[in-house]
């Protein structure tokens, strides 16, 4: 299935800024070779939050490393706006992952001797390059982190820490920002927080971002949800709710409707997919 995480039928207005054609993922040989993709092609819209979801080996982590290129690829061409990454040479790839790309991981991979804010500033650092003051502000503040820029990250909560992350994602303006199941690693509250300041920075900042996840609570927050099963795009869904995501999910591993996951996501969310604080 060919996708483009943009409505149906037309082109996003302000571009395009990855796309994939015909990638393939292979891992090992001959008999034993694993197909983690098999022929994706797929368009992410500039300027939108865009959810990929799948049951466990369907391959949805295998293609954000292969579009951020973080791995590479067996088969197929990809792009970051109008480069082509297939095929560039190691410190291409990586100069370019370093000025182009935001990551943000379910572990918050924060220096423990460094400071909040010199842990944003520090891809930036290693480049040599100078903050733009203006936007790290923006950023700093958009993410409520002014009062925590000087503690460490043994002195930040959970929350405190993946917030640093997304803010060290952001602060050099990339043009995509990649983030593997962002919140497995916080409490639902925090989670909620998080997916907020994500959902703030394509809303508010102009950002781009490109979330796997398995949490139908989590892809609510997005634009568009991608589906992946058997290293396929299947299905996406435009403006999800958690409810949606979750029926659609089960009828691709072929549950029962009253599963106590669908009901455990009625008890949290409500009608438009939006959390329900807990007392």
């Amino acid at each position: 299935m060919s996708t483009a995480a943009a409505a149906p039928g037309r082109a996003p207005a302000d571009g395009i800024a990855a796309r994939a054609r015909g990638l393939t993922k292979a891992y090992g040989s001959g008999e034993t070779a694993v197909l983690a993709l098999d022929s994706v092609d797929v368009d992410i819209a500039r300027g939108r939050f865009t959810a990929v979801m799948g049951p466990s080996g369907s391959g949805k982590s295998t293609l954000m490393h292969c579009l951020a290129g973080l791995d590479t690829v067996s088969a197929g061409r990809v792009w970051i706006g109008d480069t082509e990454i297939t095929g560039l040479k190691d410190r291409e790839l990586t100069r370019l992952r370093r000025d182009r790309i935001g990551f943000m991981f379910q572990s918050f991979n924060l220096i423990p001797t460094l400071d909040a804010l010199e842990n944003i500033t520090l891809p930036m650092d290693i480049a040599g390059r100078k903050p733009d003051d203006e936007w790290l502000d923006e950023v700093i503040d958009t993410l409520g982190l002014r009062d925590r820029l000087g503690h460490r990250p043994s002195q930040l909560s959970g929350g405190q820490q993946q917030r640093v992350a997304c803010a060290r994602a952001l602060a050099s303006r990339p043009e995509l920002i990649f983030a593997d199941e962002p919140t497995g690693n916080l409490d639902s509250r925090a989670g909620l927080e998080v997916l907020g300041f994500l959902r703030d920075a394509v809303d508010s900042l102009g950002q781009t971002v490109v979330m796997v996840t398995h949490d139908p609570g989590a892809a609510a927050h997005s634009d568009l949800v991608l589906y992946l099963a058997d290293g396929r795009i299947v299905d996406e869904m435009e403006h999800p709710t958690a409810e949606a995501v979750l029926e659609r999910m089960r009828l691709f591993a072929g549950g029962s409707p009253q599963s106590p996951g669908l009901e455990v996501v009625r008890d949290r969310f409500d009608g438009d997919g939006v959390a329900v604080e807990e007392a």
